[in-house]
């Protein structure tokens, strides 16, 4: 299997982890809306693949890594290793939501409720298009995930005040309170994950690492073509 093969099998496997990353945590999701301890169940079983393909991924980037590579070669190698780890978190994060939702659905309760489907949807759509900046080198469409993870934060934050409100109302709706505030901060977490991808993206495509510096802001791509990766 000569590189250029190994490189594509490496990114068709990060392809399947985001695919099952997300399914299960549309699933998680949908239990919870729609009180379905069976979707609940079918997300937490995705879990072992995506952890496996996880694995799969870390052996071959690290053999390839272990013979002599180019510059560009090992950043990207290192950027696949690292998105597949976010990707893996999210899904854990579609494993607590699922835990949550067995529990939500053996409640009687039904309110008070959040807008965690409009929450969801936001968070899912930033790891959409993080991975899509990243499989279509596009550092522009990146940073226009990363200003966004802001807003996610900013919602998390107002559903817990709003949860926090009812439970000091009333102390009975306090477990389905605290279900719904942990399924929301998995969700800003997934909206994390989704803003790391970004971010190495654009290190990728930039040759830049812009963490934890404040420049993740929208601006036209500076990208070098003598960075293009295999």
């Amino acid at each position: 299997m000569t590189l250029q093969d190994q490189i594509e099998l490496l990114k068709r496997n990060l392809a399947s982890m985001a695919a099952l990353s997300e399914a299960a945590v549309r699933r998680a999701i949908e239990s919870v809306v729609n009180r379905d301890s069976g979707l609940a169940a079918s997300a937490k079983e995705h879990d072992k693949a995506i952890d496996d393909l996880e694995m799969e991924i870390d052996e071959l980037a690290i053999e390839l890594l272990t013979t002599g590579r180019s510059a560009n070669e090992v950043r990207l190698l290192t950027v696949v290793m690292k998105i597949a780890r976010n990707l893996e978190r999210v899904g854990d994060e579609a494993t607590t939501i699922s835990r949550r939702a067995f529990d939500l659905n053996q409640d009687t309760l039904t309110q008070p409720s959040v807008n965690i489907a409009s929450a969801s949807a936001f968070a899912l759509a930033m790891l959409k298009e993080a991975l899509e900046a990243f499989t279509g080198a596009d550092p522009a469409q990146a940073r226009e995930v990363i200003v966004r993870d802001k807003q996610m934060d900013a919602t998390n934050k107002q559903v817990q005040r709003t949860l926090t409100g009812h439970i000091m109302k009333n102390p009975a709706a306090a477990p389905r309170c605290l279900n719904l505030m942990v399924i929301s901060k998995s969700l800003e977490r997934i909206a994390d994950h989704a803003t790391n991808i970004a971010e190495d993206a654009v290190y990728l495509y930039e040759g830049r690492d812009i963490r934890h510096t404040g420049k993740g802001k929208v601006r036209p791509a500076e990208s070098d073509p003598n960075r293009a990766v295999p």
